[in-house]
């Protein structure tokens, strides 16, 4: 039994999880055959859903080196997925040595992984937590043994914010970590939508995994930002959020929006 009270038994491999379907779409290892079959279904469905996932992380690199380079020495991670190198810590140091990350998902697979990976500086901490307990997170002593909420921190709710229906209340899970930031902490945030394609195929894919994707439009992502004030371009489609390279190709059609956005009060 672990010490955080979770046994082996609570990891499914016998259904595809979204952590491990975004790993192999990335070129990871870390991944079961249920998850290749699913994500092969899904580029079917969706034949740019490989470009949108690349775009998806170069946005979380170049968001958190914003992040950092705007003063922010602490990370909050909130369905970080399994780990890829670049890590968010290995990203955000490069900006600046000193920075703290606290990385948290709800896959077992994903907290023996990156526990394996993650230095034992104190610099860094992996949670096992359920972003539908946002209090838990905010509460858990590993989390605290990394984040201290008296000062600014970047919350990172990166692709993950769409594997909760309306009935889980996003909005409140989302307000609930906001009111635990102090001012001068940051948003990050991206999530999937229809807006540009139809995407039921894709949505069928995940009706059989542990988790189902919910789209929004861009105004009900918008909306995810209250109490915040967003930093420009807005919400974007991914690749265009202050993009450091050329977009790639069919850009046009990749079914991301990220924003980032600042706590003044």
């Amino acid at each position: 039994m672990r010490q955080d009270g979770l046994g082996a038994e609570t990891i499914d491999t016998s259904r595809p999880h979204p952590a491990r379907i975004y790993d192999y779409l990335l070129g990871g290892k870390d991944n079961y055959a249920v998850d290749q079959r699913a994500a092969a279904e899904l580029a079917a469905a969706a034949p740019e859903v490989r470009i949108g996932v690349r775009a998806n992380r170069a946005f979380l690199q170049r968001a958190v080196r914003y992040v950092v380079s705007s003063g922010v020495r602490q990370i909050l991670d909130v369905g970080t997925g399994l780990p890829t190198s670049p890590n968010v810590h290995e990203t955000a140091q490069e900006v600046a040595s000193d920075v703290r990350v606290a990385y948290v998902d709800n896959d077992p697979i994903v907290k023996s992984h990156a526990d394996a990976l993650l230095s034992r500086s104190g610099a860094t901490s992996i949670v096992l937590g359920d972003l539908r307990d946002p209090r838990a997170i905010v509460d858990h002593p590993d989390v605290r043994r990394v984040i201290d909420f008296d000062e600014p921190v970047a919350l990172l709710l990166v692709a993950v914010l769409h594997f909760l229906t309306d009935a889980e209340e996003p909005d409140q899970v989302v307000a609930t970590l906001r009111d635990a930031l102090p001012p001068g902490s940051f948003l990050v945030l991206s999530h999937a939508t229809d807006d540009f394609a139809d995407r039921s195929a894709a949505q069928a894919v995940y009706s059989k995994a542990t988790a189902t994707l919910n789209l929004r439009s861009r105004a009900e992502v918008e909306r995810f930002f209250a109490g915040f004030e967003l930093v420009g371009p807005g919400v974007a489609q991914v690749p265009f959020w202050r993009p450091d390279t050329r977009p790639p190709e069919r850009s046009g059609e990749i079914g991301f929006y990220g924003g980032v956005a600042r706590k003044t009060d």
